[in-house]
């Protein structure tokens, strides 16, 4: 089955993820319950829903991450950082912090829905 191209203006949303027991959560074995599924098809639907969620809450987090380093950039803030700072603090190379303020400057210009 073929993925849906994203639309730009359409963005997916994470599926809601419950929290599990601390107890669980403890047992390095224990990822959402996965493991004690017998299905093959039900564990396929469960772990494929789960990839879809994390991959959403990935790119959004990054959105987060270039809004925030462009933030941080901003030449009119009395306390703005460097990119060689933000890499420092995001654990990034400084490429690739240059490249993600260019990337949240784009998000900030954007017009909101």
């Amino acid at each position: 089955m073929a993925q849906p191209e994203r639309n730009e203006q359409q963005r997916l949303r994470p599926a809601p993820l419950l929290f599990e027991p601390s107890a669980a959560v403890a047992d390095p074995e224990h990822f959402f319950d996965l493991e004690s599924m017998d299905d093959p098809k039900e564990l396929l639907s469960r772990a494929t829903e789960l990839t879809l969620a994390f991959r959403a809450a990935t790119d959004r987090a990054v959105e987060f991450q270039a809004i925030a380093a462009a933030q941080l950039a901003d030449p009119r803030r009395f306390d703005r950082l460097t990119t060689a700072d933000i890499a420092r603090r995001a654990e990034w190379t400084e490429d690739y912090a240059v490249k993600m303020v260019e990337f949240g400057r784009s998000l900030l210009d954007e017009p909101r829905p």
